[in-house]
């Protein structure tokens, strides 16, 4: 990409050891983040999407736990750091909008206390220097009378409004990578649009890295330069926009991509469901955690976890079909879906 590469997750394992026994969330996920690079995250409930970044953030609450692997920031790697080293970290170098803004907000104490506590935290600055930075940033995310605005309790926001505070609030101390949680979910279209092309002025003009979870398709497509798609706790494919909507690689983005519908499409579309129900993360499969929904999956697809396989100018499948030694005419049909 020839930008220097600001976030490594290497072979990232979080487990919640719960009274029935070990749920494993995510399960060996590996990828990279480029500065100014948007990454989507996408893949159904209880895929790993958020668990994967609450562990990069290293906000998980008990009874979950990072078991294995790297989370390197600049280079440093973040799983070894304590509670102290991560609070600065926080909120300043790496920000993270949540998907409820009701509960990222704190009732009893109003939009301007919240915001200028977050910045004091992680700056040197006096109370009216923070608030200067407040304002600044609420005029940012498109709220009228931030002056006034800065008074408000949350109750006094609508739902669009809150979410553009927690935004401001996030930015406020010009992250170098920020992590949306499905920032768009509870907000109608027209809101939705506007915080998009708030999120992509960011990146042009702060070059921020940002890592955009979500399980709507249509977002990915608008918003981000790489996808991930997750299933099992897994990463089951790994491409660019362009090249995952023309050509997916996985049985598994197949299914997504069928069971919505394509704007560009004019005639009537059937769309089909994937048929079935995601793995017990409690009980794991054997194999590949999508072969019991999976029309191509054969012996080893039970027996087996396929690796994550190269299969062409940076797109990577988690796939038994393409494995190098499978014979063309056994491998996945490459029709444009």
């Amino acid at each position: 990409m020839g930008k220097e590469k600001i976030l490594e997750v290497k072979g990232l394992e979080t487990s919640f050891f719960t009274h029935l026994g070990e749920v494993q969330s995510v399960r060996s996920v590996s990828f990279d983040i480029y500065k100014g690079e948007v990454v989507g995250i996408v893949g159904e409930s209880g895929s790993g999407k958020s668990i994967t970044c609450m562990s990069i953030m290293k906000l998980l609450q008990h009874p979950g736990k990072i078991k294995h692997g790297e989370v390197l920031f600049k280079g440093e790697d973040l799983v070894k750091k304590s509670p102290k080293e991560m609070r600065k970290i926080q909120g300043d170098e790496i920000s993270m909008i949540f998907q409820d803004p009701m509960t990222a907000l704190n009732p009893v104490y109003t939009i301007g206390n919240q915001m200028t506590e977050v910045i004091r935290a992680h700056k040197k600055m006096t109370q009216k220097e923070a608030e200067k930075i407040a304002v600044k940033m609420l005029e940012a995310v498109g709220i009228p009378s931030p002056e006034q605005r800065l008074q408000n309790y949350p109750h006094e926001f609508s739902g669009g409004m809150r979410q553009r505070a927690i935004i401001a609030m996030a930015l406020s101390c010009e992250p170098e990578l920020l992590i949306a949680d499905e920032p768009t979910t509870a907000l109608d279209v027209t809101i939705q649009a506007q915080i998009l092309d708030l999120l992509k002025g960011l990146r042009e003009k702060l070059d921020t890295s940002i890592i955009f979870i979500t399980h709507d398709l249509g977002v990915i497509a608008e918003l981000c330069d790489k996808v991930i798609v997750m299933y099992g706790g897994m990463v089951m494919e790994e491409a660019s926009v362009v090249d995952l909507f023309k050509d997916p690689k996985n049985p598994y983005t197949i299914g997504l991509l069928k069971s919505v519908p394509n704007p560009e499409t004019l005639t009537k579309q059937t769309l089909i469901p994937i048929a079935g129900s995601p793995p017990d993360m409690l009980h794991p499969p054997k194999g590949c955690a999508f072969c019991n929904r999976c029309e191509y999956a054969v012996q080893k697809c039970l027996d087996e976890i396929p690796k994550l396989y190269e299969v062409g100018n940076g797109h990577k499948s988690r796939c038994h079909l393409y494995h190098p030694d499978t014979p063309d005419e056994v491998k996945i049909k490459r029709e444009v879906v």
